[in-house]
C-alpha cells in the first residue's frame, strides 16, 4: 500500500508540473474577442512580436503518457482596453483521457498586454476543474507593472530570440527569468519539421516547483515559434524517458480577427458565484439553426454549386452546403455536406455520393464524418469519429492517435476560409504558411497551405479576383495530384476553383441563406 500511494503521488506531481510549463509556453480557446481589431494576422508596429490572429496548439506527453494534455495559445486581436491600446491573448490547458483520471485540470487565461511595452494591463485566470468556475483577476491599468506574466513572457522570449532576462510575477511573488541560446537543432513535431535554436530557460520559479533542465526550441525563421518545450521533474529526471514533460507544436493557424464597430468598455469585476447554485426547474430548450459566430466567413444555409470537369468536359456536379445546426449525439453541431450528382462518363463519383461532417459550430473541429461513395472512390466509404476535438480518431473500431484539432477535408475547406492566408513578402521565406493536421483515408497528415498573391482567374467566361492556395501533404499519392484551391478575395472567401489531379471544380452558383 505504501508503494502504491507513493507512485500515485509522483504521478500527481508530474501532472501538476506539466500545467506550469504549458501555461508558460502555449495554451487557448476559440472564444471571440471583445477588443476593437485594427490589425490582421501580422506583426504590427510597436507590437513586441505579437502576431495578431496567430493560434498555436500543442500536444503534451508526461513520462509514459503520450497524450496527457493539450494546450493552445491565441493572439486574438488589437484594440482598446479603457483608454489604453491593448492586445488580447487567450490560453487554455486541459488534461485528457487517463491523465484526467490521475489529475483533472481545465484552466484558461486572458491577458491584455500593452503593444509598446509587452507587459500585462489586465489578467484573468479561470479554473473549471472543480464544478463552479473559480476566477481570479488583476488589473494594472491604474498602476502599470514592470513585470511580465506567464503569457507575456512567451512573447518576450520570442521577441528576444531567446537572449536576455526579465522579471515575472506569478501571484504575489516576483521571479527573475534568464534566457540563454545554445546549439542549432532540427526538430520534427506534428506540425512539421523545423530548423530551431535551443534556448535554456532558468529561474527560481522552476526550481521551487521541482522542475529542471527547462528548454525551448525556437524556430530559426522570423516567426520564432516555440516548436518544442521540455523539462524534467522529480527524482526520476535522471532516468531516460522518465520524469520528462514534452510539449510539441501540433498546428499553426492564423485566423482573421473579428472587426467590432464599437469601442470596448473597461473590464468590470466578475460577480462572485453563489456557493450553492439554484436548481433550474426546466432546462432551457435547445433552439435549432441558431446563427453562426460572426468570426466565420460563411452563414448557415449557404449553398455552393460546382461543375466538375475532366479534360474540359463536365463529368459531375457537386454541391457544398452549411446545411443545418442541430444536436448530434446530444451535442450542438453544425452539419457540413458535399453532395454529388449528374455523374457522367469519366466521373470518379456516382449520383448520390456524399460526405457529411458534423463539426463544432464555433471552431469547426470535426466530431463525426460520414462518407458514401459507389464509384471509383468506394474504398473511402465509412464513418469516422473524432474524439477530444480531433486528438484521436476512431475508424472501423480502430483508435488512431492524432494531433489536437485534426480536421477532415470538408471541415478544413470551411475553416480555411477564416484563416489569414496572406502571402509572405519574401516568397523564399514563407513564414505565413499554415500547417494543419488533416485526416485522410486511415490516418492524419500535416497539410501545408501556402498562399500566393491575389490574381484574376476566368470563371465561366468572366474574370474573378481570387487567391491561389497550394496544398502539400507529404503523402506521395496526394502530392502527385498537385492540389490547388482558389479562394475569393472578398470577406466570404468562397472557394472558386479546385484542381485535384486531372479534375477541376468551378463555382457556378453561390446561394446564401434565405
Amino acid at each position: 500500500m505504501t508503494r502504491t500511494k507513493s507512485r500515485s503521488s509522483q504521478r500527481n506531481s508530474s501532472f501538476r508540473l506539466a500545467i506550469l510549463v504549458l501555461a508558460i509556453f502555449a495554451l487557448v480557446s476559440f472564444a471571440s474577442t471583445f477588443l476593437t481589431s485594427t490589425s490582421r494576422a501580422q506583426v504590427v508596429p510597436e507590437s513586441n512580436g505579437f502576431r495578431i490572429g496567430e493560434r498555436l496548439t500543442y500536444n503534451v506527453s508526461v513520462g509514459r503518457f503520450a497524450n496527457a494534455a493539450y494546450g493552445e495559445l491565441y493572439c486574438v486581436s488589437r484594440g482598446r482596453l479603457g483608454d489604453k491600446d491593448a492586445i488580447e491573448l487567450r490560453s487554455k490547458f486541459k488534461t485528457l483521457d487517463l491523465a484526467s483520471a490521475v489529475f483533472l485540470l481545465d484552466e484558461s487565461r486572458t491577458t491584455f498586454a500593452s503593444p509598446s511595452t509587452g507587459l500585462p494591463l489586465h489578467t484573468t485566470i479561470t479554473q473549471n476543474s472543480f464544478g463552479l468556475p473559480k476566477e481570479t483577476a488583476q488589473s494594472f491599468l491604474a498602476a502599470p507593472t514592470p513585470h511580465a506574466d506567464l503569457l507575456t513572457m512567451i512573447y518576450k522570449l520570442r521577441q528576444s530570440g531567446g537572449t536576455g532576462s526579465l522579471t515575472m510575477q506569478e501571484g504575489d511573488k516576483v521571479y527573475s527569468v534568464a534566457f540563454q541560446p545554445g546549439a542549432a537543432e532540427k526538430q520534427k513535431t506534428d506540425a512539421g519539421e523545423f530548423e530551431t535554436t535551443l534556448i535554456s530557460v532558468q529561474s527560481e520559479y522552476f526550481t521551487e516547483r521541482g522542475m529542471s533542465d527547462v528548454r525551448v526550441n525556437l524556430s530559426a525563421d522570423e516567426a520564432k515559434l516555440p516548436v518544442l518545450i521540455r523539462f524534467r521533474v522529480g527524482k526520476e529526471a535522471k532516468e531516460k524517458n522518465r520524469g520528462e514533460v514534452r510539449a510539441g507544436l501540433a498546428s499553426i493557424q492564423t485566423i482573421e480577427p473579428e472587426v467590432v464597430a464599437e469601442a470596448t468598455p473597461a473590464p468590470v469585476r466578475t460577480p462572485v458565484p453563489e456557493r450553492t447554485p439554484r436548481p433550474t426547474v426546466t432546462p432551457t430548450p435547445y433552439v435549432i439553426n441558431q446563427p453562426l459566430a460572426p468570426e466565420l466567413a460563411f452563414d448557415l444555409g449557404e449553398r455552393l454549386e460546382y461543375k466538375i470537369l475532366s479534360g474540359g468536359v463536365q463529368v459531375a456536379t457537386m454541391r457544398l452546403s452549411a446545411k443545418e445546426r442541430n444536436q448530434f449525439d446530444g451535442v450542438d453541431a453544425l452539419l457540413l455536406e458535399a453532395m454529388f450528382s449528374d455523374a457522367r462518363a469519366g466521373s470518379p463519383f456516382a449520383a448520390g455520393d456524399f460526405v457529411r461532417a458534423y463539426v463544432n459550430p464555433e471552431t469547426l473541429a470535426p466530431r463525426h464524418l460520414e462518407m458514401k461513395f459507389a464509384g471509383a472512390l468506394r474504398s473511402l466509404s465509412g464513418t469516422v469519429k473524432f474524439e477530444q476535438e480531433g486528438s484521436a480518431i476512431l475508424i472501423n473500431g480502430k483508435r488512431v492517435e492524432a494531433p489536437v484539432g485534426t480536421h477532415s477535408l470538408l471541415s478544413l475547406l470551411y475553416a480555411a476560409r477564416s484563416f489569414n492566408l496572406k502571402p509572405s513578402r519574401d516568397l523564399n521565406n514563407p513564414i505565413n504558411d499554415t500547417r494543419v493536421a488533416v485526416f485522410w483515408d486511415s490516418q492524419p497528415y500535416i497539410f501545408t497551405l501556402r498562399p500566393s498573391p491575389a490574381e484574376v482567374i476566368m470563371l465561366d467566361g468572366k474574370p474573378v479576383a481570387g487567391q491561389l492556395v497550394t496544398v502539400s501533404t507529404k503523402n506521395s499519392v496526394l502530392d502527385q495530384l498537385n492540389i490547388k484551391v482558389w479562394l475569393g478575395n472578398d470577406d466570404s472567401r468562397i472557394p472558386l476553383r479546385f484542381i485535384v489531379g486531372a479534375y477541376q471544380a468551378d463555382l457556378i452558383l453561390a446561394t446564401k441563406a434565405p
